[in-house]
């Protein structure tokens, strides 16, 4: 296809599915619009939890992210019609270069190239919306871009490689989940509240235990006349669990993550089976040589400082080793660097179990760093290691419900925004968030409420003590499921970039440092990619 024809067939694609588009979005929407409506009004009702009759609404906090649709949008597309065969595969799927192949490229430009996604039988696709990955490679130099992914919604796609280093590099592409199968992952998300439920645990008082069905919604849990419910006065949040037979609301000690929920039918777990989702497709491009003028493109002279703007992409791998291109970070190699850089400073973490790895990783890197046994649930937290002869404190705690995780004390609970409320602030003071994983089991709407308290919690945060350097972690690439797919989670950063957007925040893009190198996806990154997202949180915090 030349690029005069592709220019022509995109044009004439688009106006002829303007208004499609506009239907698809408000049919996505539409579920999310009508829980905002029915669970969104207010209620004044006190902590300690009380019986609330099922027809009664209890939830309140406004939605803060003007421009959800935007976010939310991907391509709706027909389906297979039950012919497995008719969805798309990597195995036929064919790429090329956009325009005729050079000896040399020159440092700095960009690779195109023309994605044309078929079927298992090898016709082309006429419409749009498979999830495929693609990053530019090179072994030997153990480096790493990823690249961007136009959807041209007619079955083409034009993927775009910033030319970073010098010497070779290859494209490699990935169908993470083809169009058919994007579209289980989406009626999941219209069509059910939750994917997954939880245990509460109650206990009398004499000893005696109760354990019920617990979740996000009333309507998710038994229907009964009457249930428990428990507002986070801080945050605004609310949990519902089903009414104990005999034990009162109040007697709610434990929780434990509970069971997945069976979605699927036959064919969509065909469409979502290993031997279809995340695979690699064959060459469709030779490997290309950059001009050797220097190694590579250096990270801009500009400190890393909080409100910077990011690039796409933003960064890349060299030597095993991150390179931003918003501003010039550093690694910290030695213990004494990284000693340096913390001394003074109270490093507080709030989210889930991929910012723990940051956690442990500082631990394990500093010998001096010791851990203080604080008798909690190691995998809720709170976490907490000291270095006494520099001021090093360095907490860890989970983000509070839903949080899937094994039996912990309700009190041990602490949701972020009420973390946030009891932090003074100030120039020794940095604050991490990392959330995402915990939510991709329920539809955006649950993600992007949480996430307007949270915004709220750090602008008054910031305005109390403007110092404090707070820093968001996106959520890294892993889970290829229906409880937890790279789908949803490009739909959770989408939704955190957008709710802390022109605030005074550092990010550090997870998602791309777990997809920029041939390594495998795992939603607990391994030391290499943990090691340089830790550097590059240093820094945020010691920009010179």
């Amino acid at each position: 296809m030349s690029n005069k024809e592709l220019q022509v067939s995109t044009g004439l694609y688009l106006r002829h599915f303007r208004w499609h588009k506009i239907l698809v979005v408000c049919l996505f929407l539409y579920p999310q619009v009508l829980y905002f409506r029915i669970f969104w009004s207010g209620n004044s009702d006190p902590w300690p939890p009380k019986s609330l009759s099922a027809d009664k609404d209890p939830t309140s906090l406004p939605l803060e992210l003007p421009n959800l649709i935007h976010l939310l949008y991907w391509p709706l597309t027909p389906g297979d019609g039950g012919d497995l065969l008719a969805s798309t595969s990597h195995k036929t799927s064919t790429y090329h270069l956009r325009g005729p192949a050079q000896d040399t490229y020159a440092l700095g430009s960009y690779l195109e190239v023309v994605l044309v996604a078929r079927d298992h039988r090898g016709r082309p696709k006429t419409h749009g919306g498979d999830l495929f990955q693609a990053r530019l490679l090179s072994p030997e130099l153990r480096a790493g871009v990823p690249g961007d992914v136009q959807d041209l919604e007619n079955g083409t796609y034009l993927l775009s490689f910033p030319l970073l280093w010098a010497g070779m590099a290859q494209v490699q592409v990935r169908l993470i989940h083809s169009s058919e199968a994007v579209g289980v992952l989406r009626r999941i998300w219209t069509e059910h509240w939750a994917t997954i439920d939880f245990i509460g645990y109650f206990r009398g008082p004499r000893g005696d235990e109760e354990s019920v069905s617990c979740n996000v919604n009333p309507l998710l849990i038994r229907e009964e006349k009457s249930f428990c419910y428990y507002k986070d006065e801080d945050s605004g949040e609310f949990w519902y669990c089903d009414q104990p037979p005999t034990l009162a609301c109040s007697m709610l000690v434990g929780h434990s993550v509970g069971h997945y929920w069976n979605v699927t039918t036959s064919h969509e777990e065909a469409l979502l089976a290993w031997n279809l989702t995340d695979k690699v497709l064959p060459q469709g491009t030779g490997p290309v040589h950059v001009a050797r003028n220097t190694s590579r493109i250096l990270s801009p002279a500009l400190p890393c400082y909080p409100g910077i703007s990011t690039p796409k992409p933003s960064g890349f791998y060299h030597q095993d080793v991150w390179h931003s291109l918003a501003c010039s970070n550093r690694p910290f190699p030695t213990v004494s660097s990284i000693l340096g850089c913390l001394a003074g400073h109270i490093i507080h973490m709030m989210g889930d179990s991929t910012l723990r790895q940051w956690w442990e990783y500082l631990r394990d890197t500093v010998p001096s760093l010791k851990p203080v046994d604080l008798h909690s649930t190691y995998q809720v937290g709170p976490l907490m290691a000291v270095e006494t002869t520099r001021g090093i404190v360095l907490h860890w705690r989970a983000h509070s419900w839903p949080l899937r995780s094994q039996r912990t004390p309700v009190a041990s609970l602490h949701s972020v925004v009420r973390e946030l409320g009891g932090l003074a602030g100030g120039p020794h003071t940095v604050v991490v968030l990392g959330l995402g994983a915990h939510f991709t089991t329920f539809p955006p709407s649950i993600f992007a409420r949480r996430l307007a308290g949270i915004r709220a919690a750090v602008m008054a945060l910031l305005e109390r003590e403007p110092r404090t350097l707070v820093v968001i972690k996106l959520a890294n690439t892993g889970y290829k499921s229906v409880y937890g797919s790279d789908w949803f989670t490009l739909h959770m950063n989408r939704l955190l970039r957008s709710a802390f957007a022109g605030l005074r925040v550092a990010f550090v893009d997870a998602w791309e440092m777990t997809s920029s190198l041939a390594l495998p996806d795992k939603i607990h990154p391994g030391k290499l990619i943990v090691s340089n997202e830790v550097n590059l949180l240093l820094s945020f915090i010691c920009p010179t």
